[in-house]
């Protein structure tokens, strides 16, 4: 089953842990900030990407500095334990976690 299937905002919120951790490539960057107007369009409002999401989710502006703090420590087991880090399985995992609602 595709994990965003019917759920466009997912993708969304993965990609603010993204850049959160500072691991959303340029390529996605590029893609996030062109889709913009459809997104002011979409929600209702303006600003970048990233500030819909954060309004959206009613994020306080502390989030990205406490998700990167989250990260830190998840580098740090990993690496204590010799396991291999992916991004990508981080924030899903962590989206998982603490966002279950947007995931079901």
């Amino acid at each position: 089953m595709d994990r965003y299937a019917g759920k466009p905002f997912l993708r969304l919120l993965e990609c603010f842990i993204l850049d959160a951790i500072g691991q959303l490539d340029d390529k996605q960057r590029t893609t996030l900030h062109l889709m913009e107007p459809k997104l002011h369009a979409v929600y209702g409002t303006s600003g970048t990407w990233l500030q819909i999401v954060s309004k959206q989710m009613e994020f306080p502006e502390s989030l990205p500095e406490q998700i990167q703090g989250i990260w830190k420590g998840y580098l740090s087991q990993a690496k204590i334990q010799g396991i291999a880090v992916d991004p990508n399985e981080f924030v899903i995992t962590f989206v998982n976690e603490n966002f279950p609602n947007i995931v079901a």
